[in-house]
């Protein structure tokens, strides 16, 4: 596989990983299809792309691997994926629930219900609690969730990752924010 192939690969898998796990994470394009796969074939074209060309195939391949990853480090949680997610962007300083809610919706196009339901959840857990101000911060019961999905799905993701220099990762990051940013602009127009 050459230099390029594996800077797409790896680039497909950035942006589910940042949201899905922690941060960082990432397969090549090298891994082939998930047997579960539902994406359908990249060729939107009458001719199709050439070897190693960024698809949409690859990025749902690359996708499916990340959830796969989660899917695993959520074992023995209560946790699905998009409370995960709730839950992961909620680290840190607390939030205001409205900014929250607004947020998560950006970066998954889920609706607001659907982010509303998930934050839900997690309170009713006693994963998230509201603040004497008003505001959401993960309960100590939270922060353990978020402990051990990182740390589980961190060691498949670092070494992932450890495959493609750092340089490479960079343009890949570039890439797939850009191709992320001229699809909402797309979805936004209607």
């Amino acid at each position: 596989m050459n230099s390029r192939t594996t800077v797409v690969g790896v680039a497909v898998s950035a942006i589910g990983a940042a949201l899905l796990l922690t941060g960082c994470g990432g397969t090549t394009a090298e891994a082939g299809p998930s047997a579960s796969s539902t994406v359908a074939p990249a060729a939107t074209t009458p001719s199709a792309p050439a070897p190693g060309t960024l698809t949409p195939s690859i990025i749902g391949q690359a996708e499916k691997h990340h959830a796969a990853v989660l899917a695993r480090a959520l074992t023995g949680t209560t946790v699905d994926e998009k409370q995960w997610i709730v839950l992961n962007q909620a680290t840190g300083e607390p939030v205001e629930r409205a900014a929250h809610i607004h947020r998560i919706v950006g970066l998954t196009q889920w609706t607001p219900a659907e982010v509303e339901s998930a934050l839900n959840a997690l309170l009713d857990k006693g994963l998230l609690a509201n603040t004497p101000h008003g505001r959401l911060e993960p309960t100590t019961a939270g922060m353990a969730v978020v402990g051990k999905v990182r740390t589980e799905s961190g060691a498949i993701v670092a070494a992932a990752y450890s495959a493609v220099a750092p340089e490479d990762l960079a343009v890949a990051a570039r890439v797939l924010a850009t191709i992320t940013t001229r699809m909402a602009e797309q979805l936004a127009s209607g």
